[in-house]
């Protein structure tokens, strides 16, 4: 995996750079098919936002979030990419074997008129 971050009126210290990639580990829990990651930090008055773009294997994730404070804002992006990962997993594993799928139905209106 290849993290980038970039710093739009802000330098991105050591700490920041620390900070971002423990949470990016966060994210290869849940799926470790993740190629590059793209975070873009930026200050704008008394707004901190960071963004980030992740490239998957067949798939492109983008998020962002915005706060007071940086550390916040990161945290932030990572809760809504982790969401964004595990529900793109679950499309990828979903073989359509839920309770509603037609070949339930089927089995269930056949049992009922047995």
């Amino acid at each position: 995996m290849q993290l980038k971050v970039t710093g739009r009126h802000i330098e991105v210290t050591k700490s920041l750079n620390g900070y971002i990639r423990d949470k990016i580990t966060r994210l290869k829990r849940h799926f470790d098919q993740v190629l590059n990651v793209h975070v873009i930090l930026e200050v704008q008055k008394t707004t901190h936002t960071a963004e980030a773009s992740i490239h998957l294997s067949g798939n492109h994730i983008f998020a962002d979030a915005k706060a007071e404070d940086m550390y916040v804002a990161i945290d932030a992006l990572i809760d809504k990419l982790d969401r964004q990962i595990v529900k793109h997993k679950e499309k990828l594993k979903d073989h359509h074997r839920q309770e509603g799928s037609h070949r339930k139905v089927v089995e269930q209106a056949e049992l009922e008129t047995v």
